[in-house]
């Protein structure tokens, strides 16, 4: 997503200055937002993710699984759960990620899902020190 103007809606504006990685992604898996915040995490321009599927920020060994559970919250237009979730993700550079985030099933007037939105926050430092933690604590 490019940088609005001075003109935009409010909500182009939120999206832009939002202080997580804003991502949405449609009933097909393509990413149509894209949010300075989610470049900066991912390292991807917007230019390079949007119309891109999301796959391009899923490690291949996830995908499946990604998969499955998409198409089930498309189908029923709701998630399993709301809470955040720590999962891992991929930088453009190739590093693995650890990514804290919280989805939501994106639905129109009558209720059928158009695609999912997501939040997302690194945590790859806290996750990376907590591990170690327990593997010093483990001896």
């Amino acid at each position: 997503m490019t940088q609005p103007s001075t003109n935009t809606a409010p909500w182009e504006r939120i999206i832009a200055d939002a202080g997580d990685a804003l991502i949405f992604i449609d009933a097909q898996g393509v990413i149509r937002v894209w949010n300075a915040r989610a470049a900066a995490l991912f390292g991807f321009s917007a230019e390079d993710a949007l119309g891109q599927s999301v796959d391009l920020i899923i490690p291949a060994h996830l995908r499946e699984a990604h998969w499955r559970g998409f198409n089930r919250a498309m189908e029923s237009a709701h998630t399993a759960s709301q809470e955040v979730r720590t999962t891992r993700g991929v930088h453009q550079d190739g590093r693995k990620l650890y990514v804290d985030m919280s989805f939501a099933i994106v639905t129109d007037g009558a209720g059928q899902a158009l695609g999912s939105v997501a939040m997302a926050r690194d945590a790859t430092g806290r996750y990376l020190a907590a591990l170690a933690a327990r593997k010093a604590a483990a001896g």
